[in-house]
């Protein structure tokens, strides 16, 4: 602007050419001061995993290396799954301390997240040259099935808060064949299990008691099929299966009983024996983390063929699957009977959210009203269905997808502290 207001004004020309040569050396003295010494060190430190569906920590720590504060700009480089392309972080470096920040993200896919570049531009008061750091280059993260919501939910099975009202644990006396002790016979116990041994010692009638096995064997069932590919919140109804099934089954465990796991399609994808040992949790969360859905019809029939070629003892069956239509059902109902005659099952569906908050919506038109009339027959299906399964000796949870794992946790309890099994 000088040099074009110098064409009028004759005196604005030299003072230009100064202003342009204390320009460049000022120019020169920022360029020397970022390039002759000195640097920055950072680092991206990453958890082990990350855990689905939660907030996750990414910690950066940045050093100063100069005898001089800077200023600096931290632009990180997501993984492309977030769809993040405008991260930045503007910070003040002290001369020779470390700063420390961090951010969460929230993955909403299991599988393999890598990041790119840690860049670091550091500029000093002059603002004229900046100059980039590079660090941290390609680190990747895998995301498992929720194992942070497993933490809580634990916690919280533990609490005795989380007992359903009404419920009461006692201890049973069963005819199973865990012994629990010898006690004098009183009327009303059962001739079979009278002692003949202890009898004659004691001289006095004395029984057999016995208590309900503590260990007993659990499955969770995950159809991955089509049904289970519908999102909501971001994930899809496989995704609230995988993370509370593992919840579920870190519960099991707590309670000493023995977990396995199921996952099926048009065929079995995987498939655990159920077992008590700690390290099972790990191998359930290595093979939940690989599950993944399709767009095909899931096959009922070979599942049932499959659970009683290899689960012939008795066990809970937790099967995580959906309906829409209750023709659907009335489709794989005889499969779920059969199951049902040699296991406990319980049928583990969802309520459809958006279609339930279209039914409490004002309708405004003929069409919203219409709308609103097809989303309350869905609902209804809904409870039908639930009474259906009750109908036939299975046991129902109808629940939305968030909380999915508190109720499949709490049925669980309830079925433990009523015996069912």
């Amino acid at each position: 602007m000088l040099f074009l207001f110098s064409f009028w004004f004759e005196i604005l020309y030299s003072i230009s050419w100064v202003l342009i040569v204390v320009l460049g050396l000022i120019f020169l003295t920022d360029l020397v001061m970022l390039y002759r010494t000195g640097g920055v060190t950072a680092s991206r430190i990453l958890p082990e995993k990350f855990s689905n569906s939660d907030e996750n920590r990414v910690e950066i720590i940045i050093t100063n290396l100069y005898d001089f504060p800077l200023n600096s700009e931290v632009i990180d480089e997501i993984p492309v799954q977030f769809q993040k392309r405008d991260f930045l972080k503007q910070l003040y470096l002290p001369v020779s301390k470390r700063v420390v920040f961090d951010y969460y993200l929230k993955p909403l896919n299991r599988g393999e997240y890598t990041f790119g570049n840690l860049n670091i531009f550091v500029f000093t008061k002059i603002r004229l040259v900046k100059r980039r750091f590079v660090f941290s280059k390609d680190q990747m993260v895998k995301v498992y099935p929720s194992f942070i919501q497993m933490k809580k939910l634990d916690f919280l099975a533990l609490d005795r808060k989380i007992s359903l009202q009404g419920l009461k644990k006692i201890r049973r006396i069963g005819h199973t064949m865990e012994f629990e002790q010898i006690k004098e016979y009183v009327r009303g116990d059962d001739v079979r299990t009278i002692n003949w041994k202890a009898t004659a010692k004691k001289k006095d009638l004395m029984v057999n008691q016995f208590q309900d096995e503590r260990v007993q064997p659990i499955y969770s069932v995950i159809d991955a099929g089509r049904v289970m590919k519908m999102p909501f919140a971001g994930l899809s109804l496989l995704d609230y299966s995988i993370n509370s099934s593992l919840a579920f089954s870190n519960v099991a465990l707590k309670k000493k009983d023995r977990v396995g796991l199921i996952s099926f399609s048009r065929k079995i994808d995987s498939f655990l024996k159920a077992n008590a040992r700690l390290p099972q949790l790990n191998r359930i969360m290595e093979s939940l983390y690989n599950i993944n859905t399709g767009f095909y019809d899931s096959d009922f029939g070979m599942l049932y063929a499959q659970l009683k070629k290899h689960v012939t003892q008795r066990s809970l069956v937790m099967l995580y699957t959906n309906f829409e239509h209750i023709s659907a059902l009335q489709r794989q109902l005889p499969f779920l009977k059969a199951i049902a005659k040699n296991h406990l099952l319980v049928v583990i569906f969802f309520e459809n959210t958006e279609v339930k908050k279209l039914t409490l919506s004002d309708p405004k038109n003929l069409s919203e009203s219409a709308r609103q009339t097809l989303a309350e027959q869905f609902t209804h299906d809904k409870i039908f269905m639930a009474r259906e399964f009750q109908k036939h000796g299975i046991q129902a949870v109808l629940t939305s997808p968030q909380e999915l794992s508190v109720s499949a946790i709490n049925k669980y309890l309830e079925i433990k502290a009523r015996g069912l099994l």
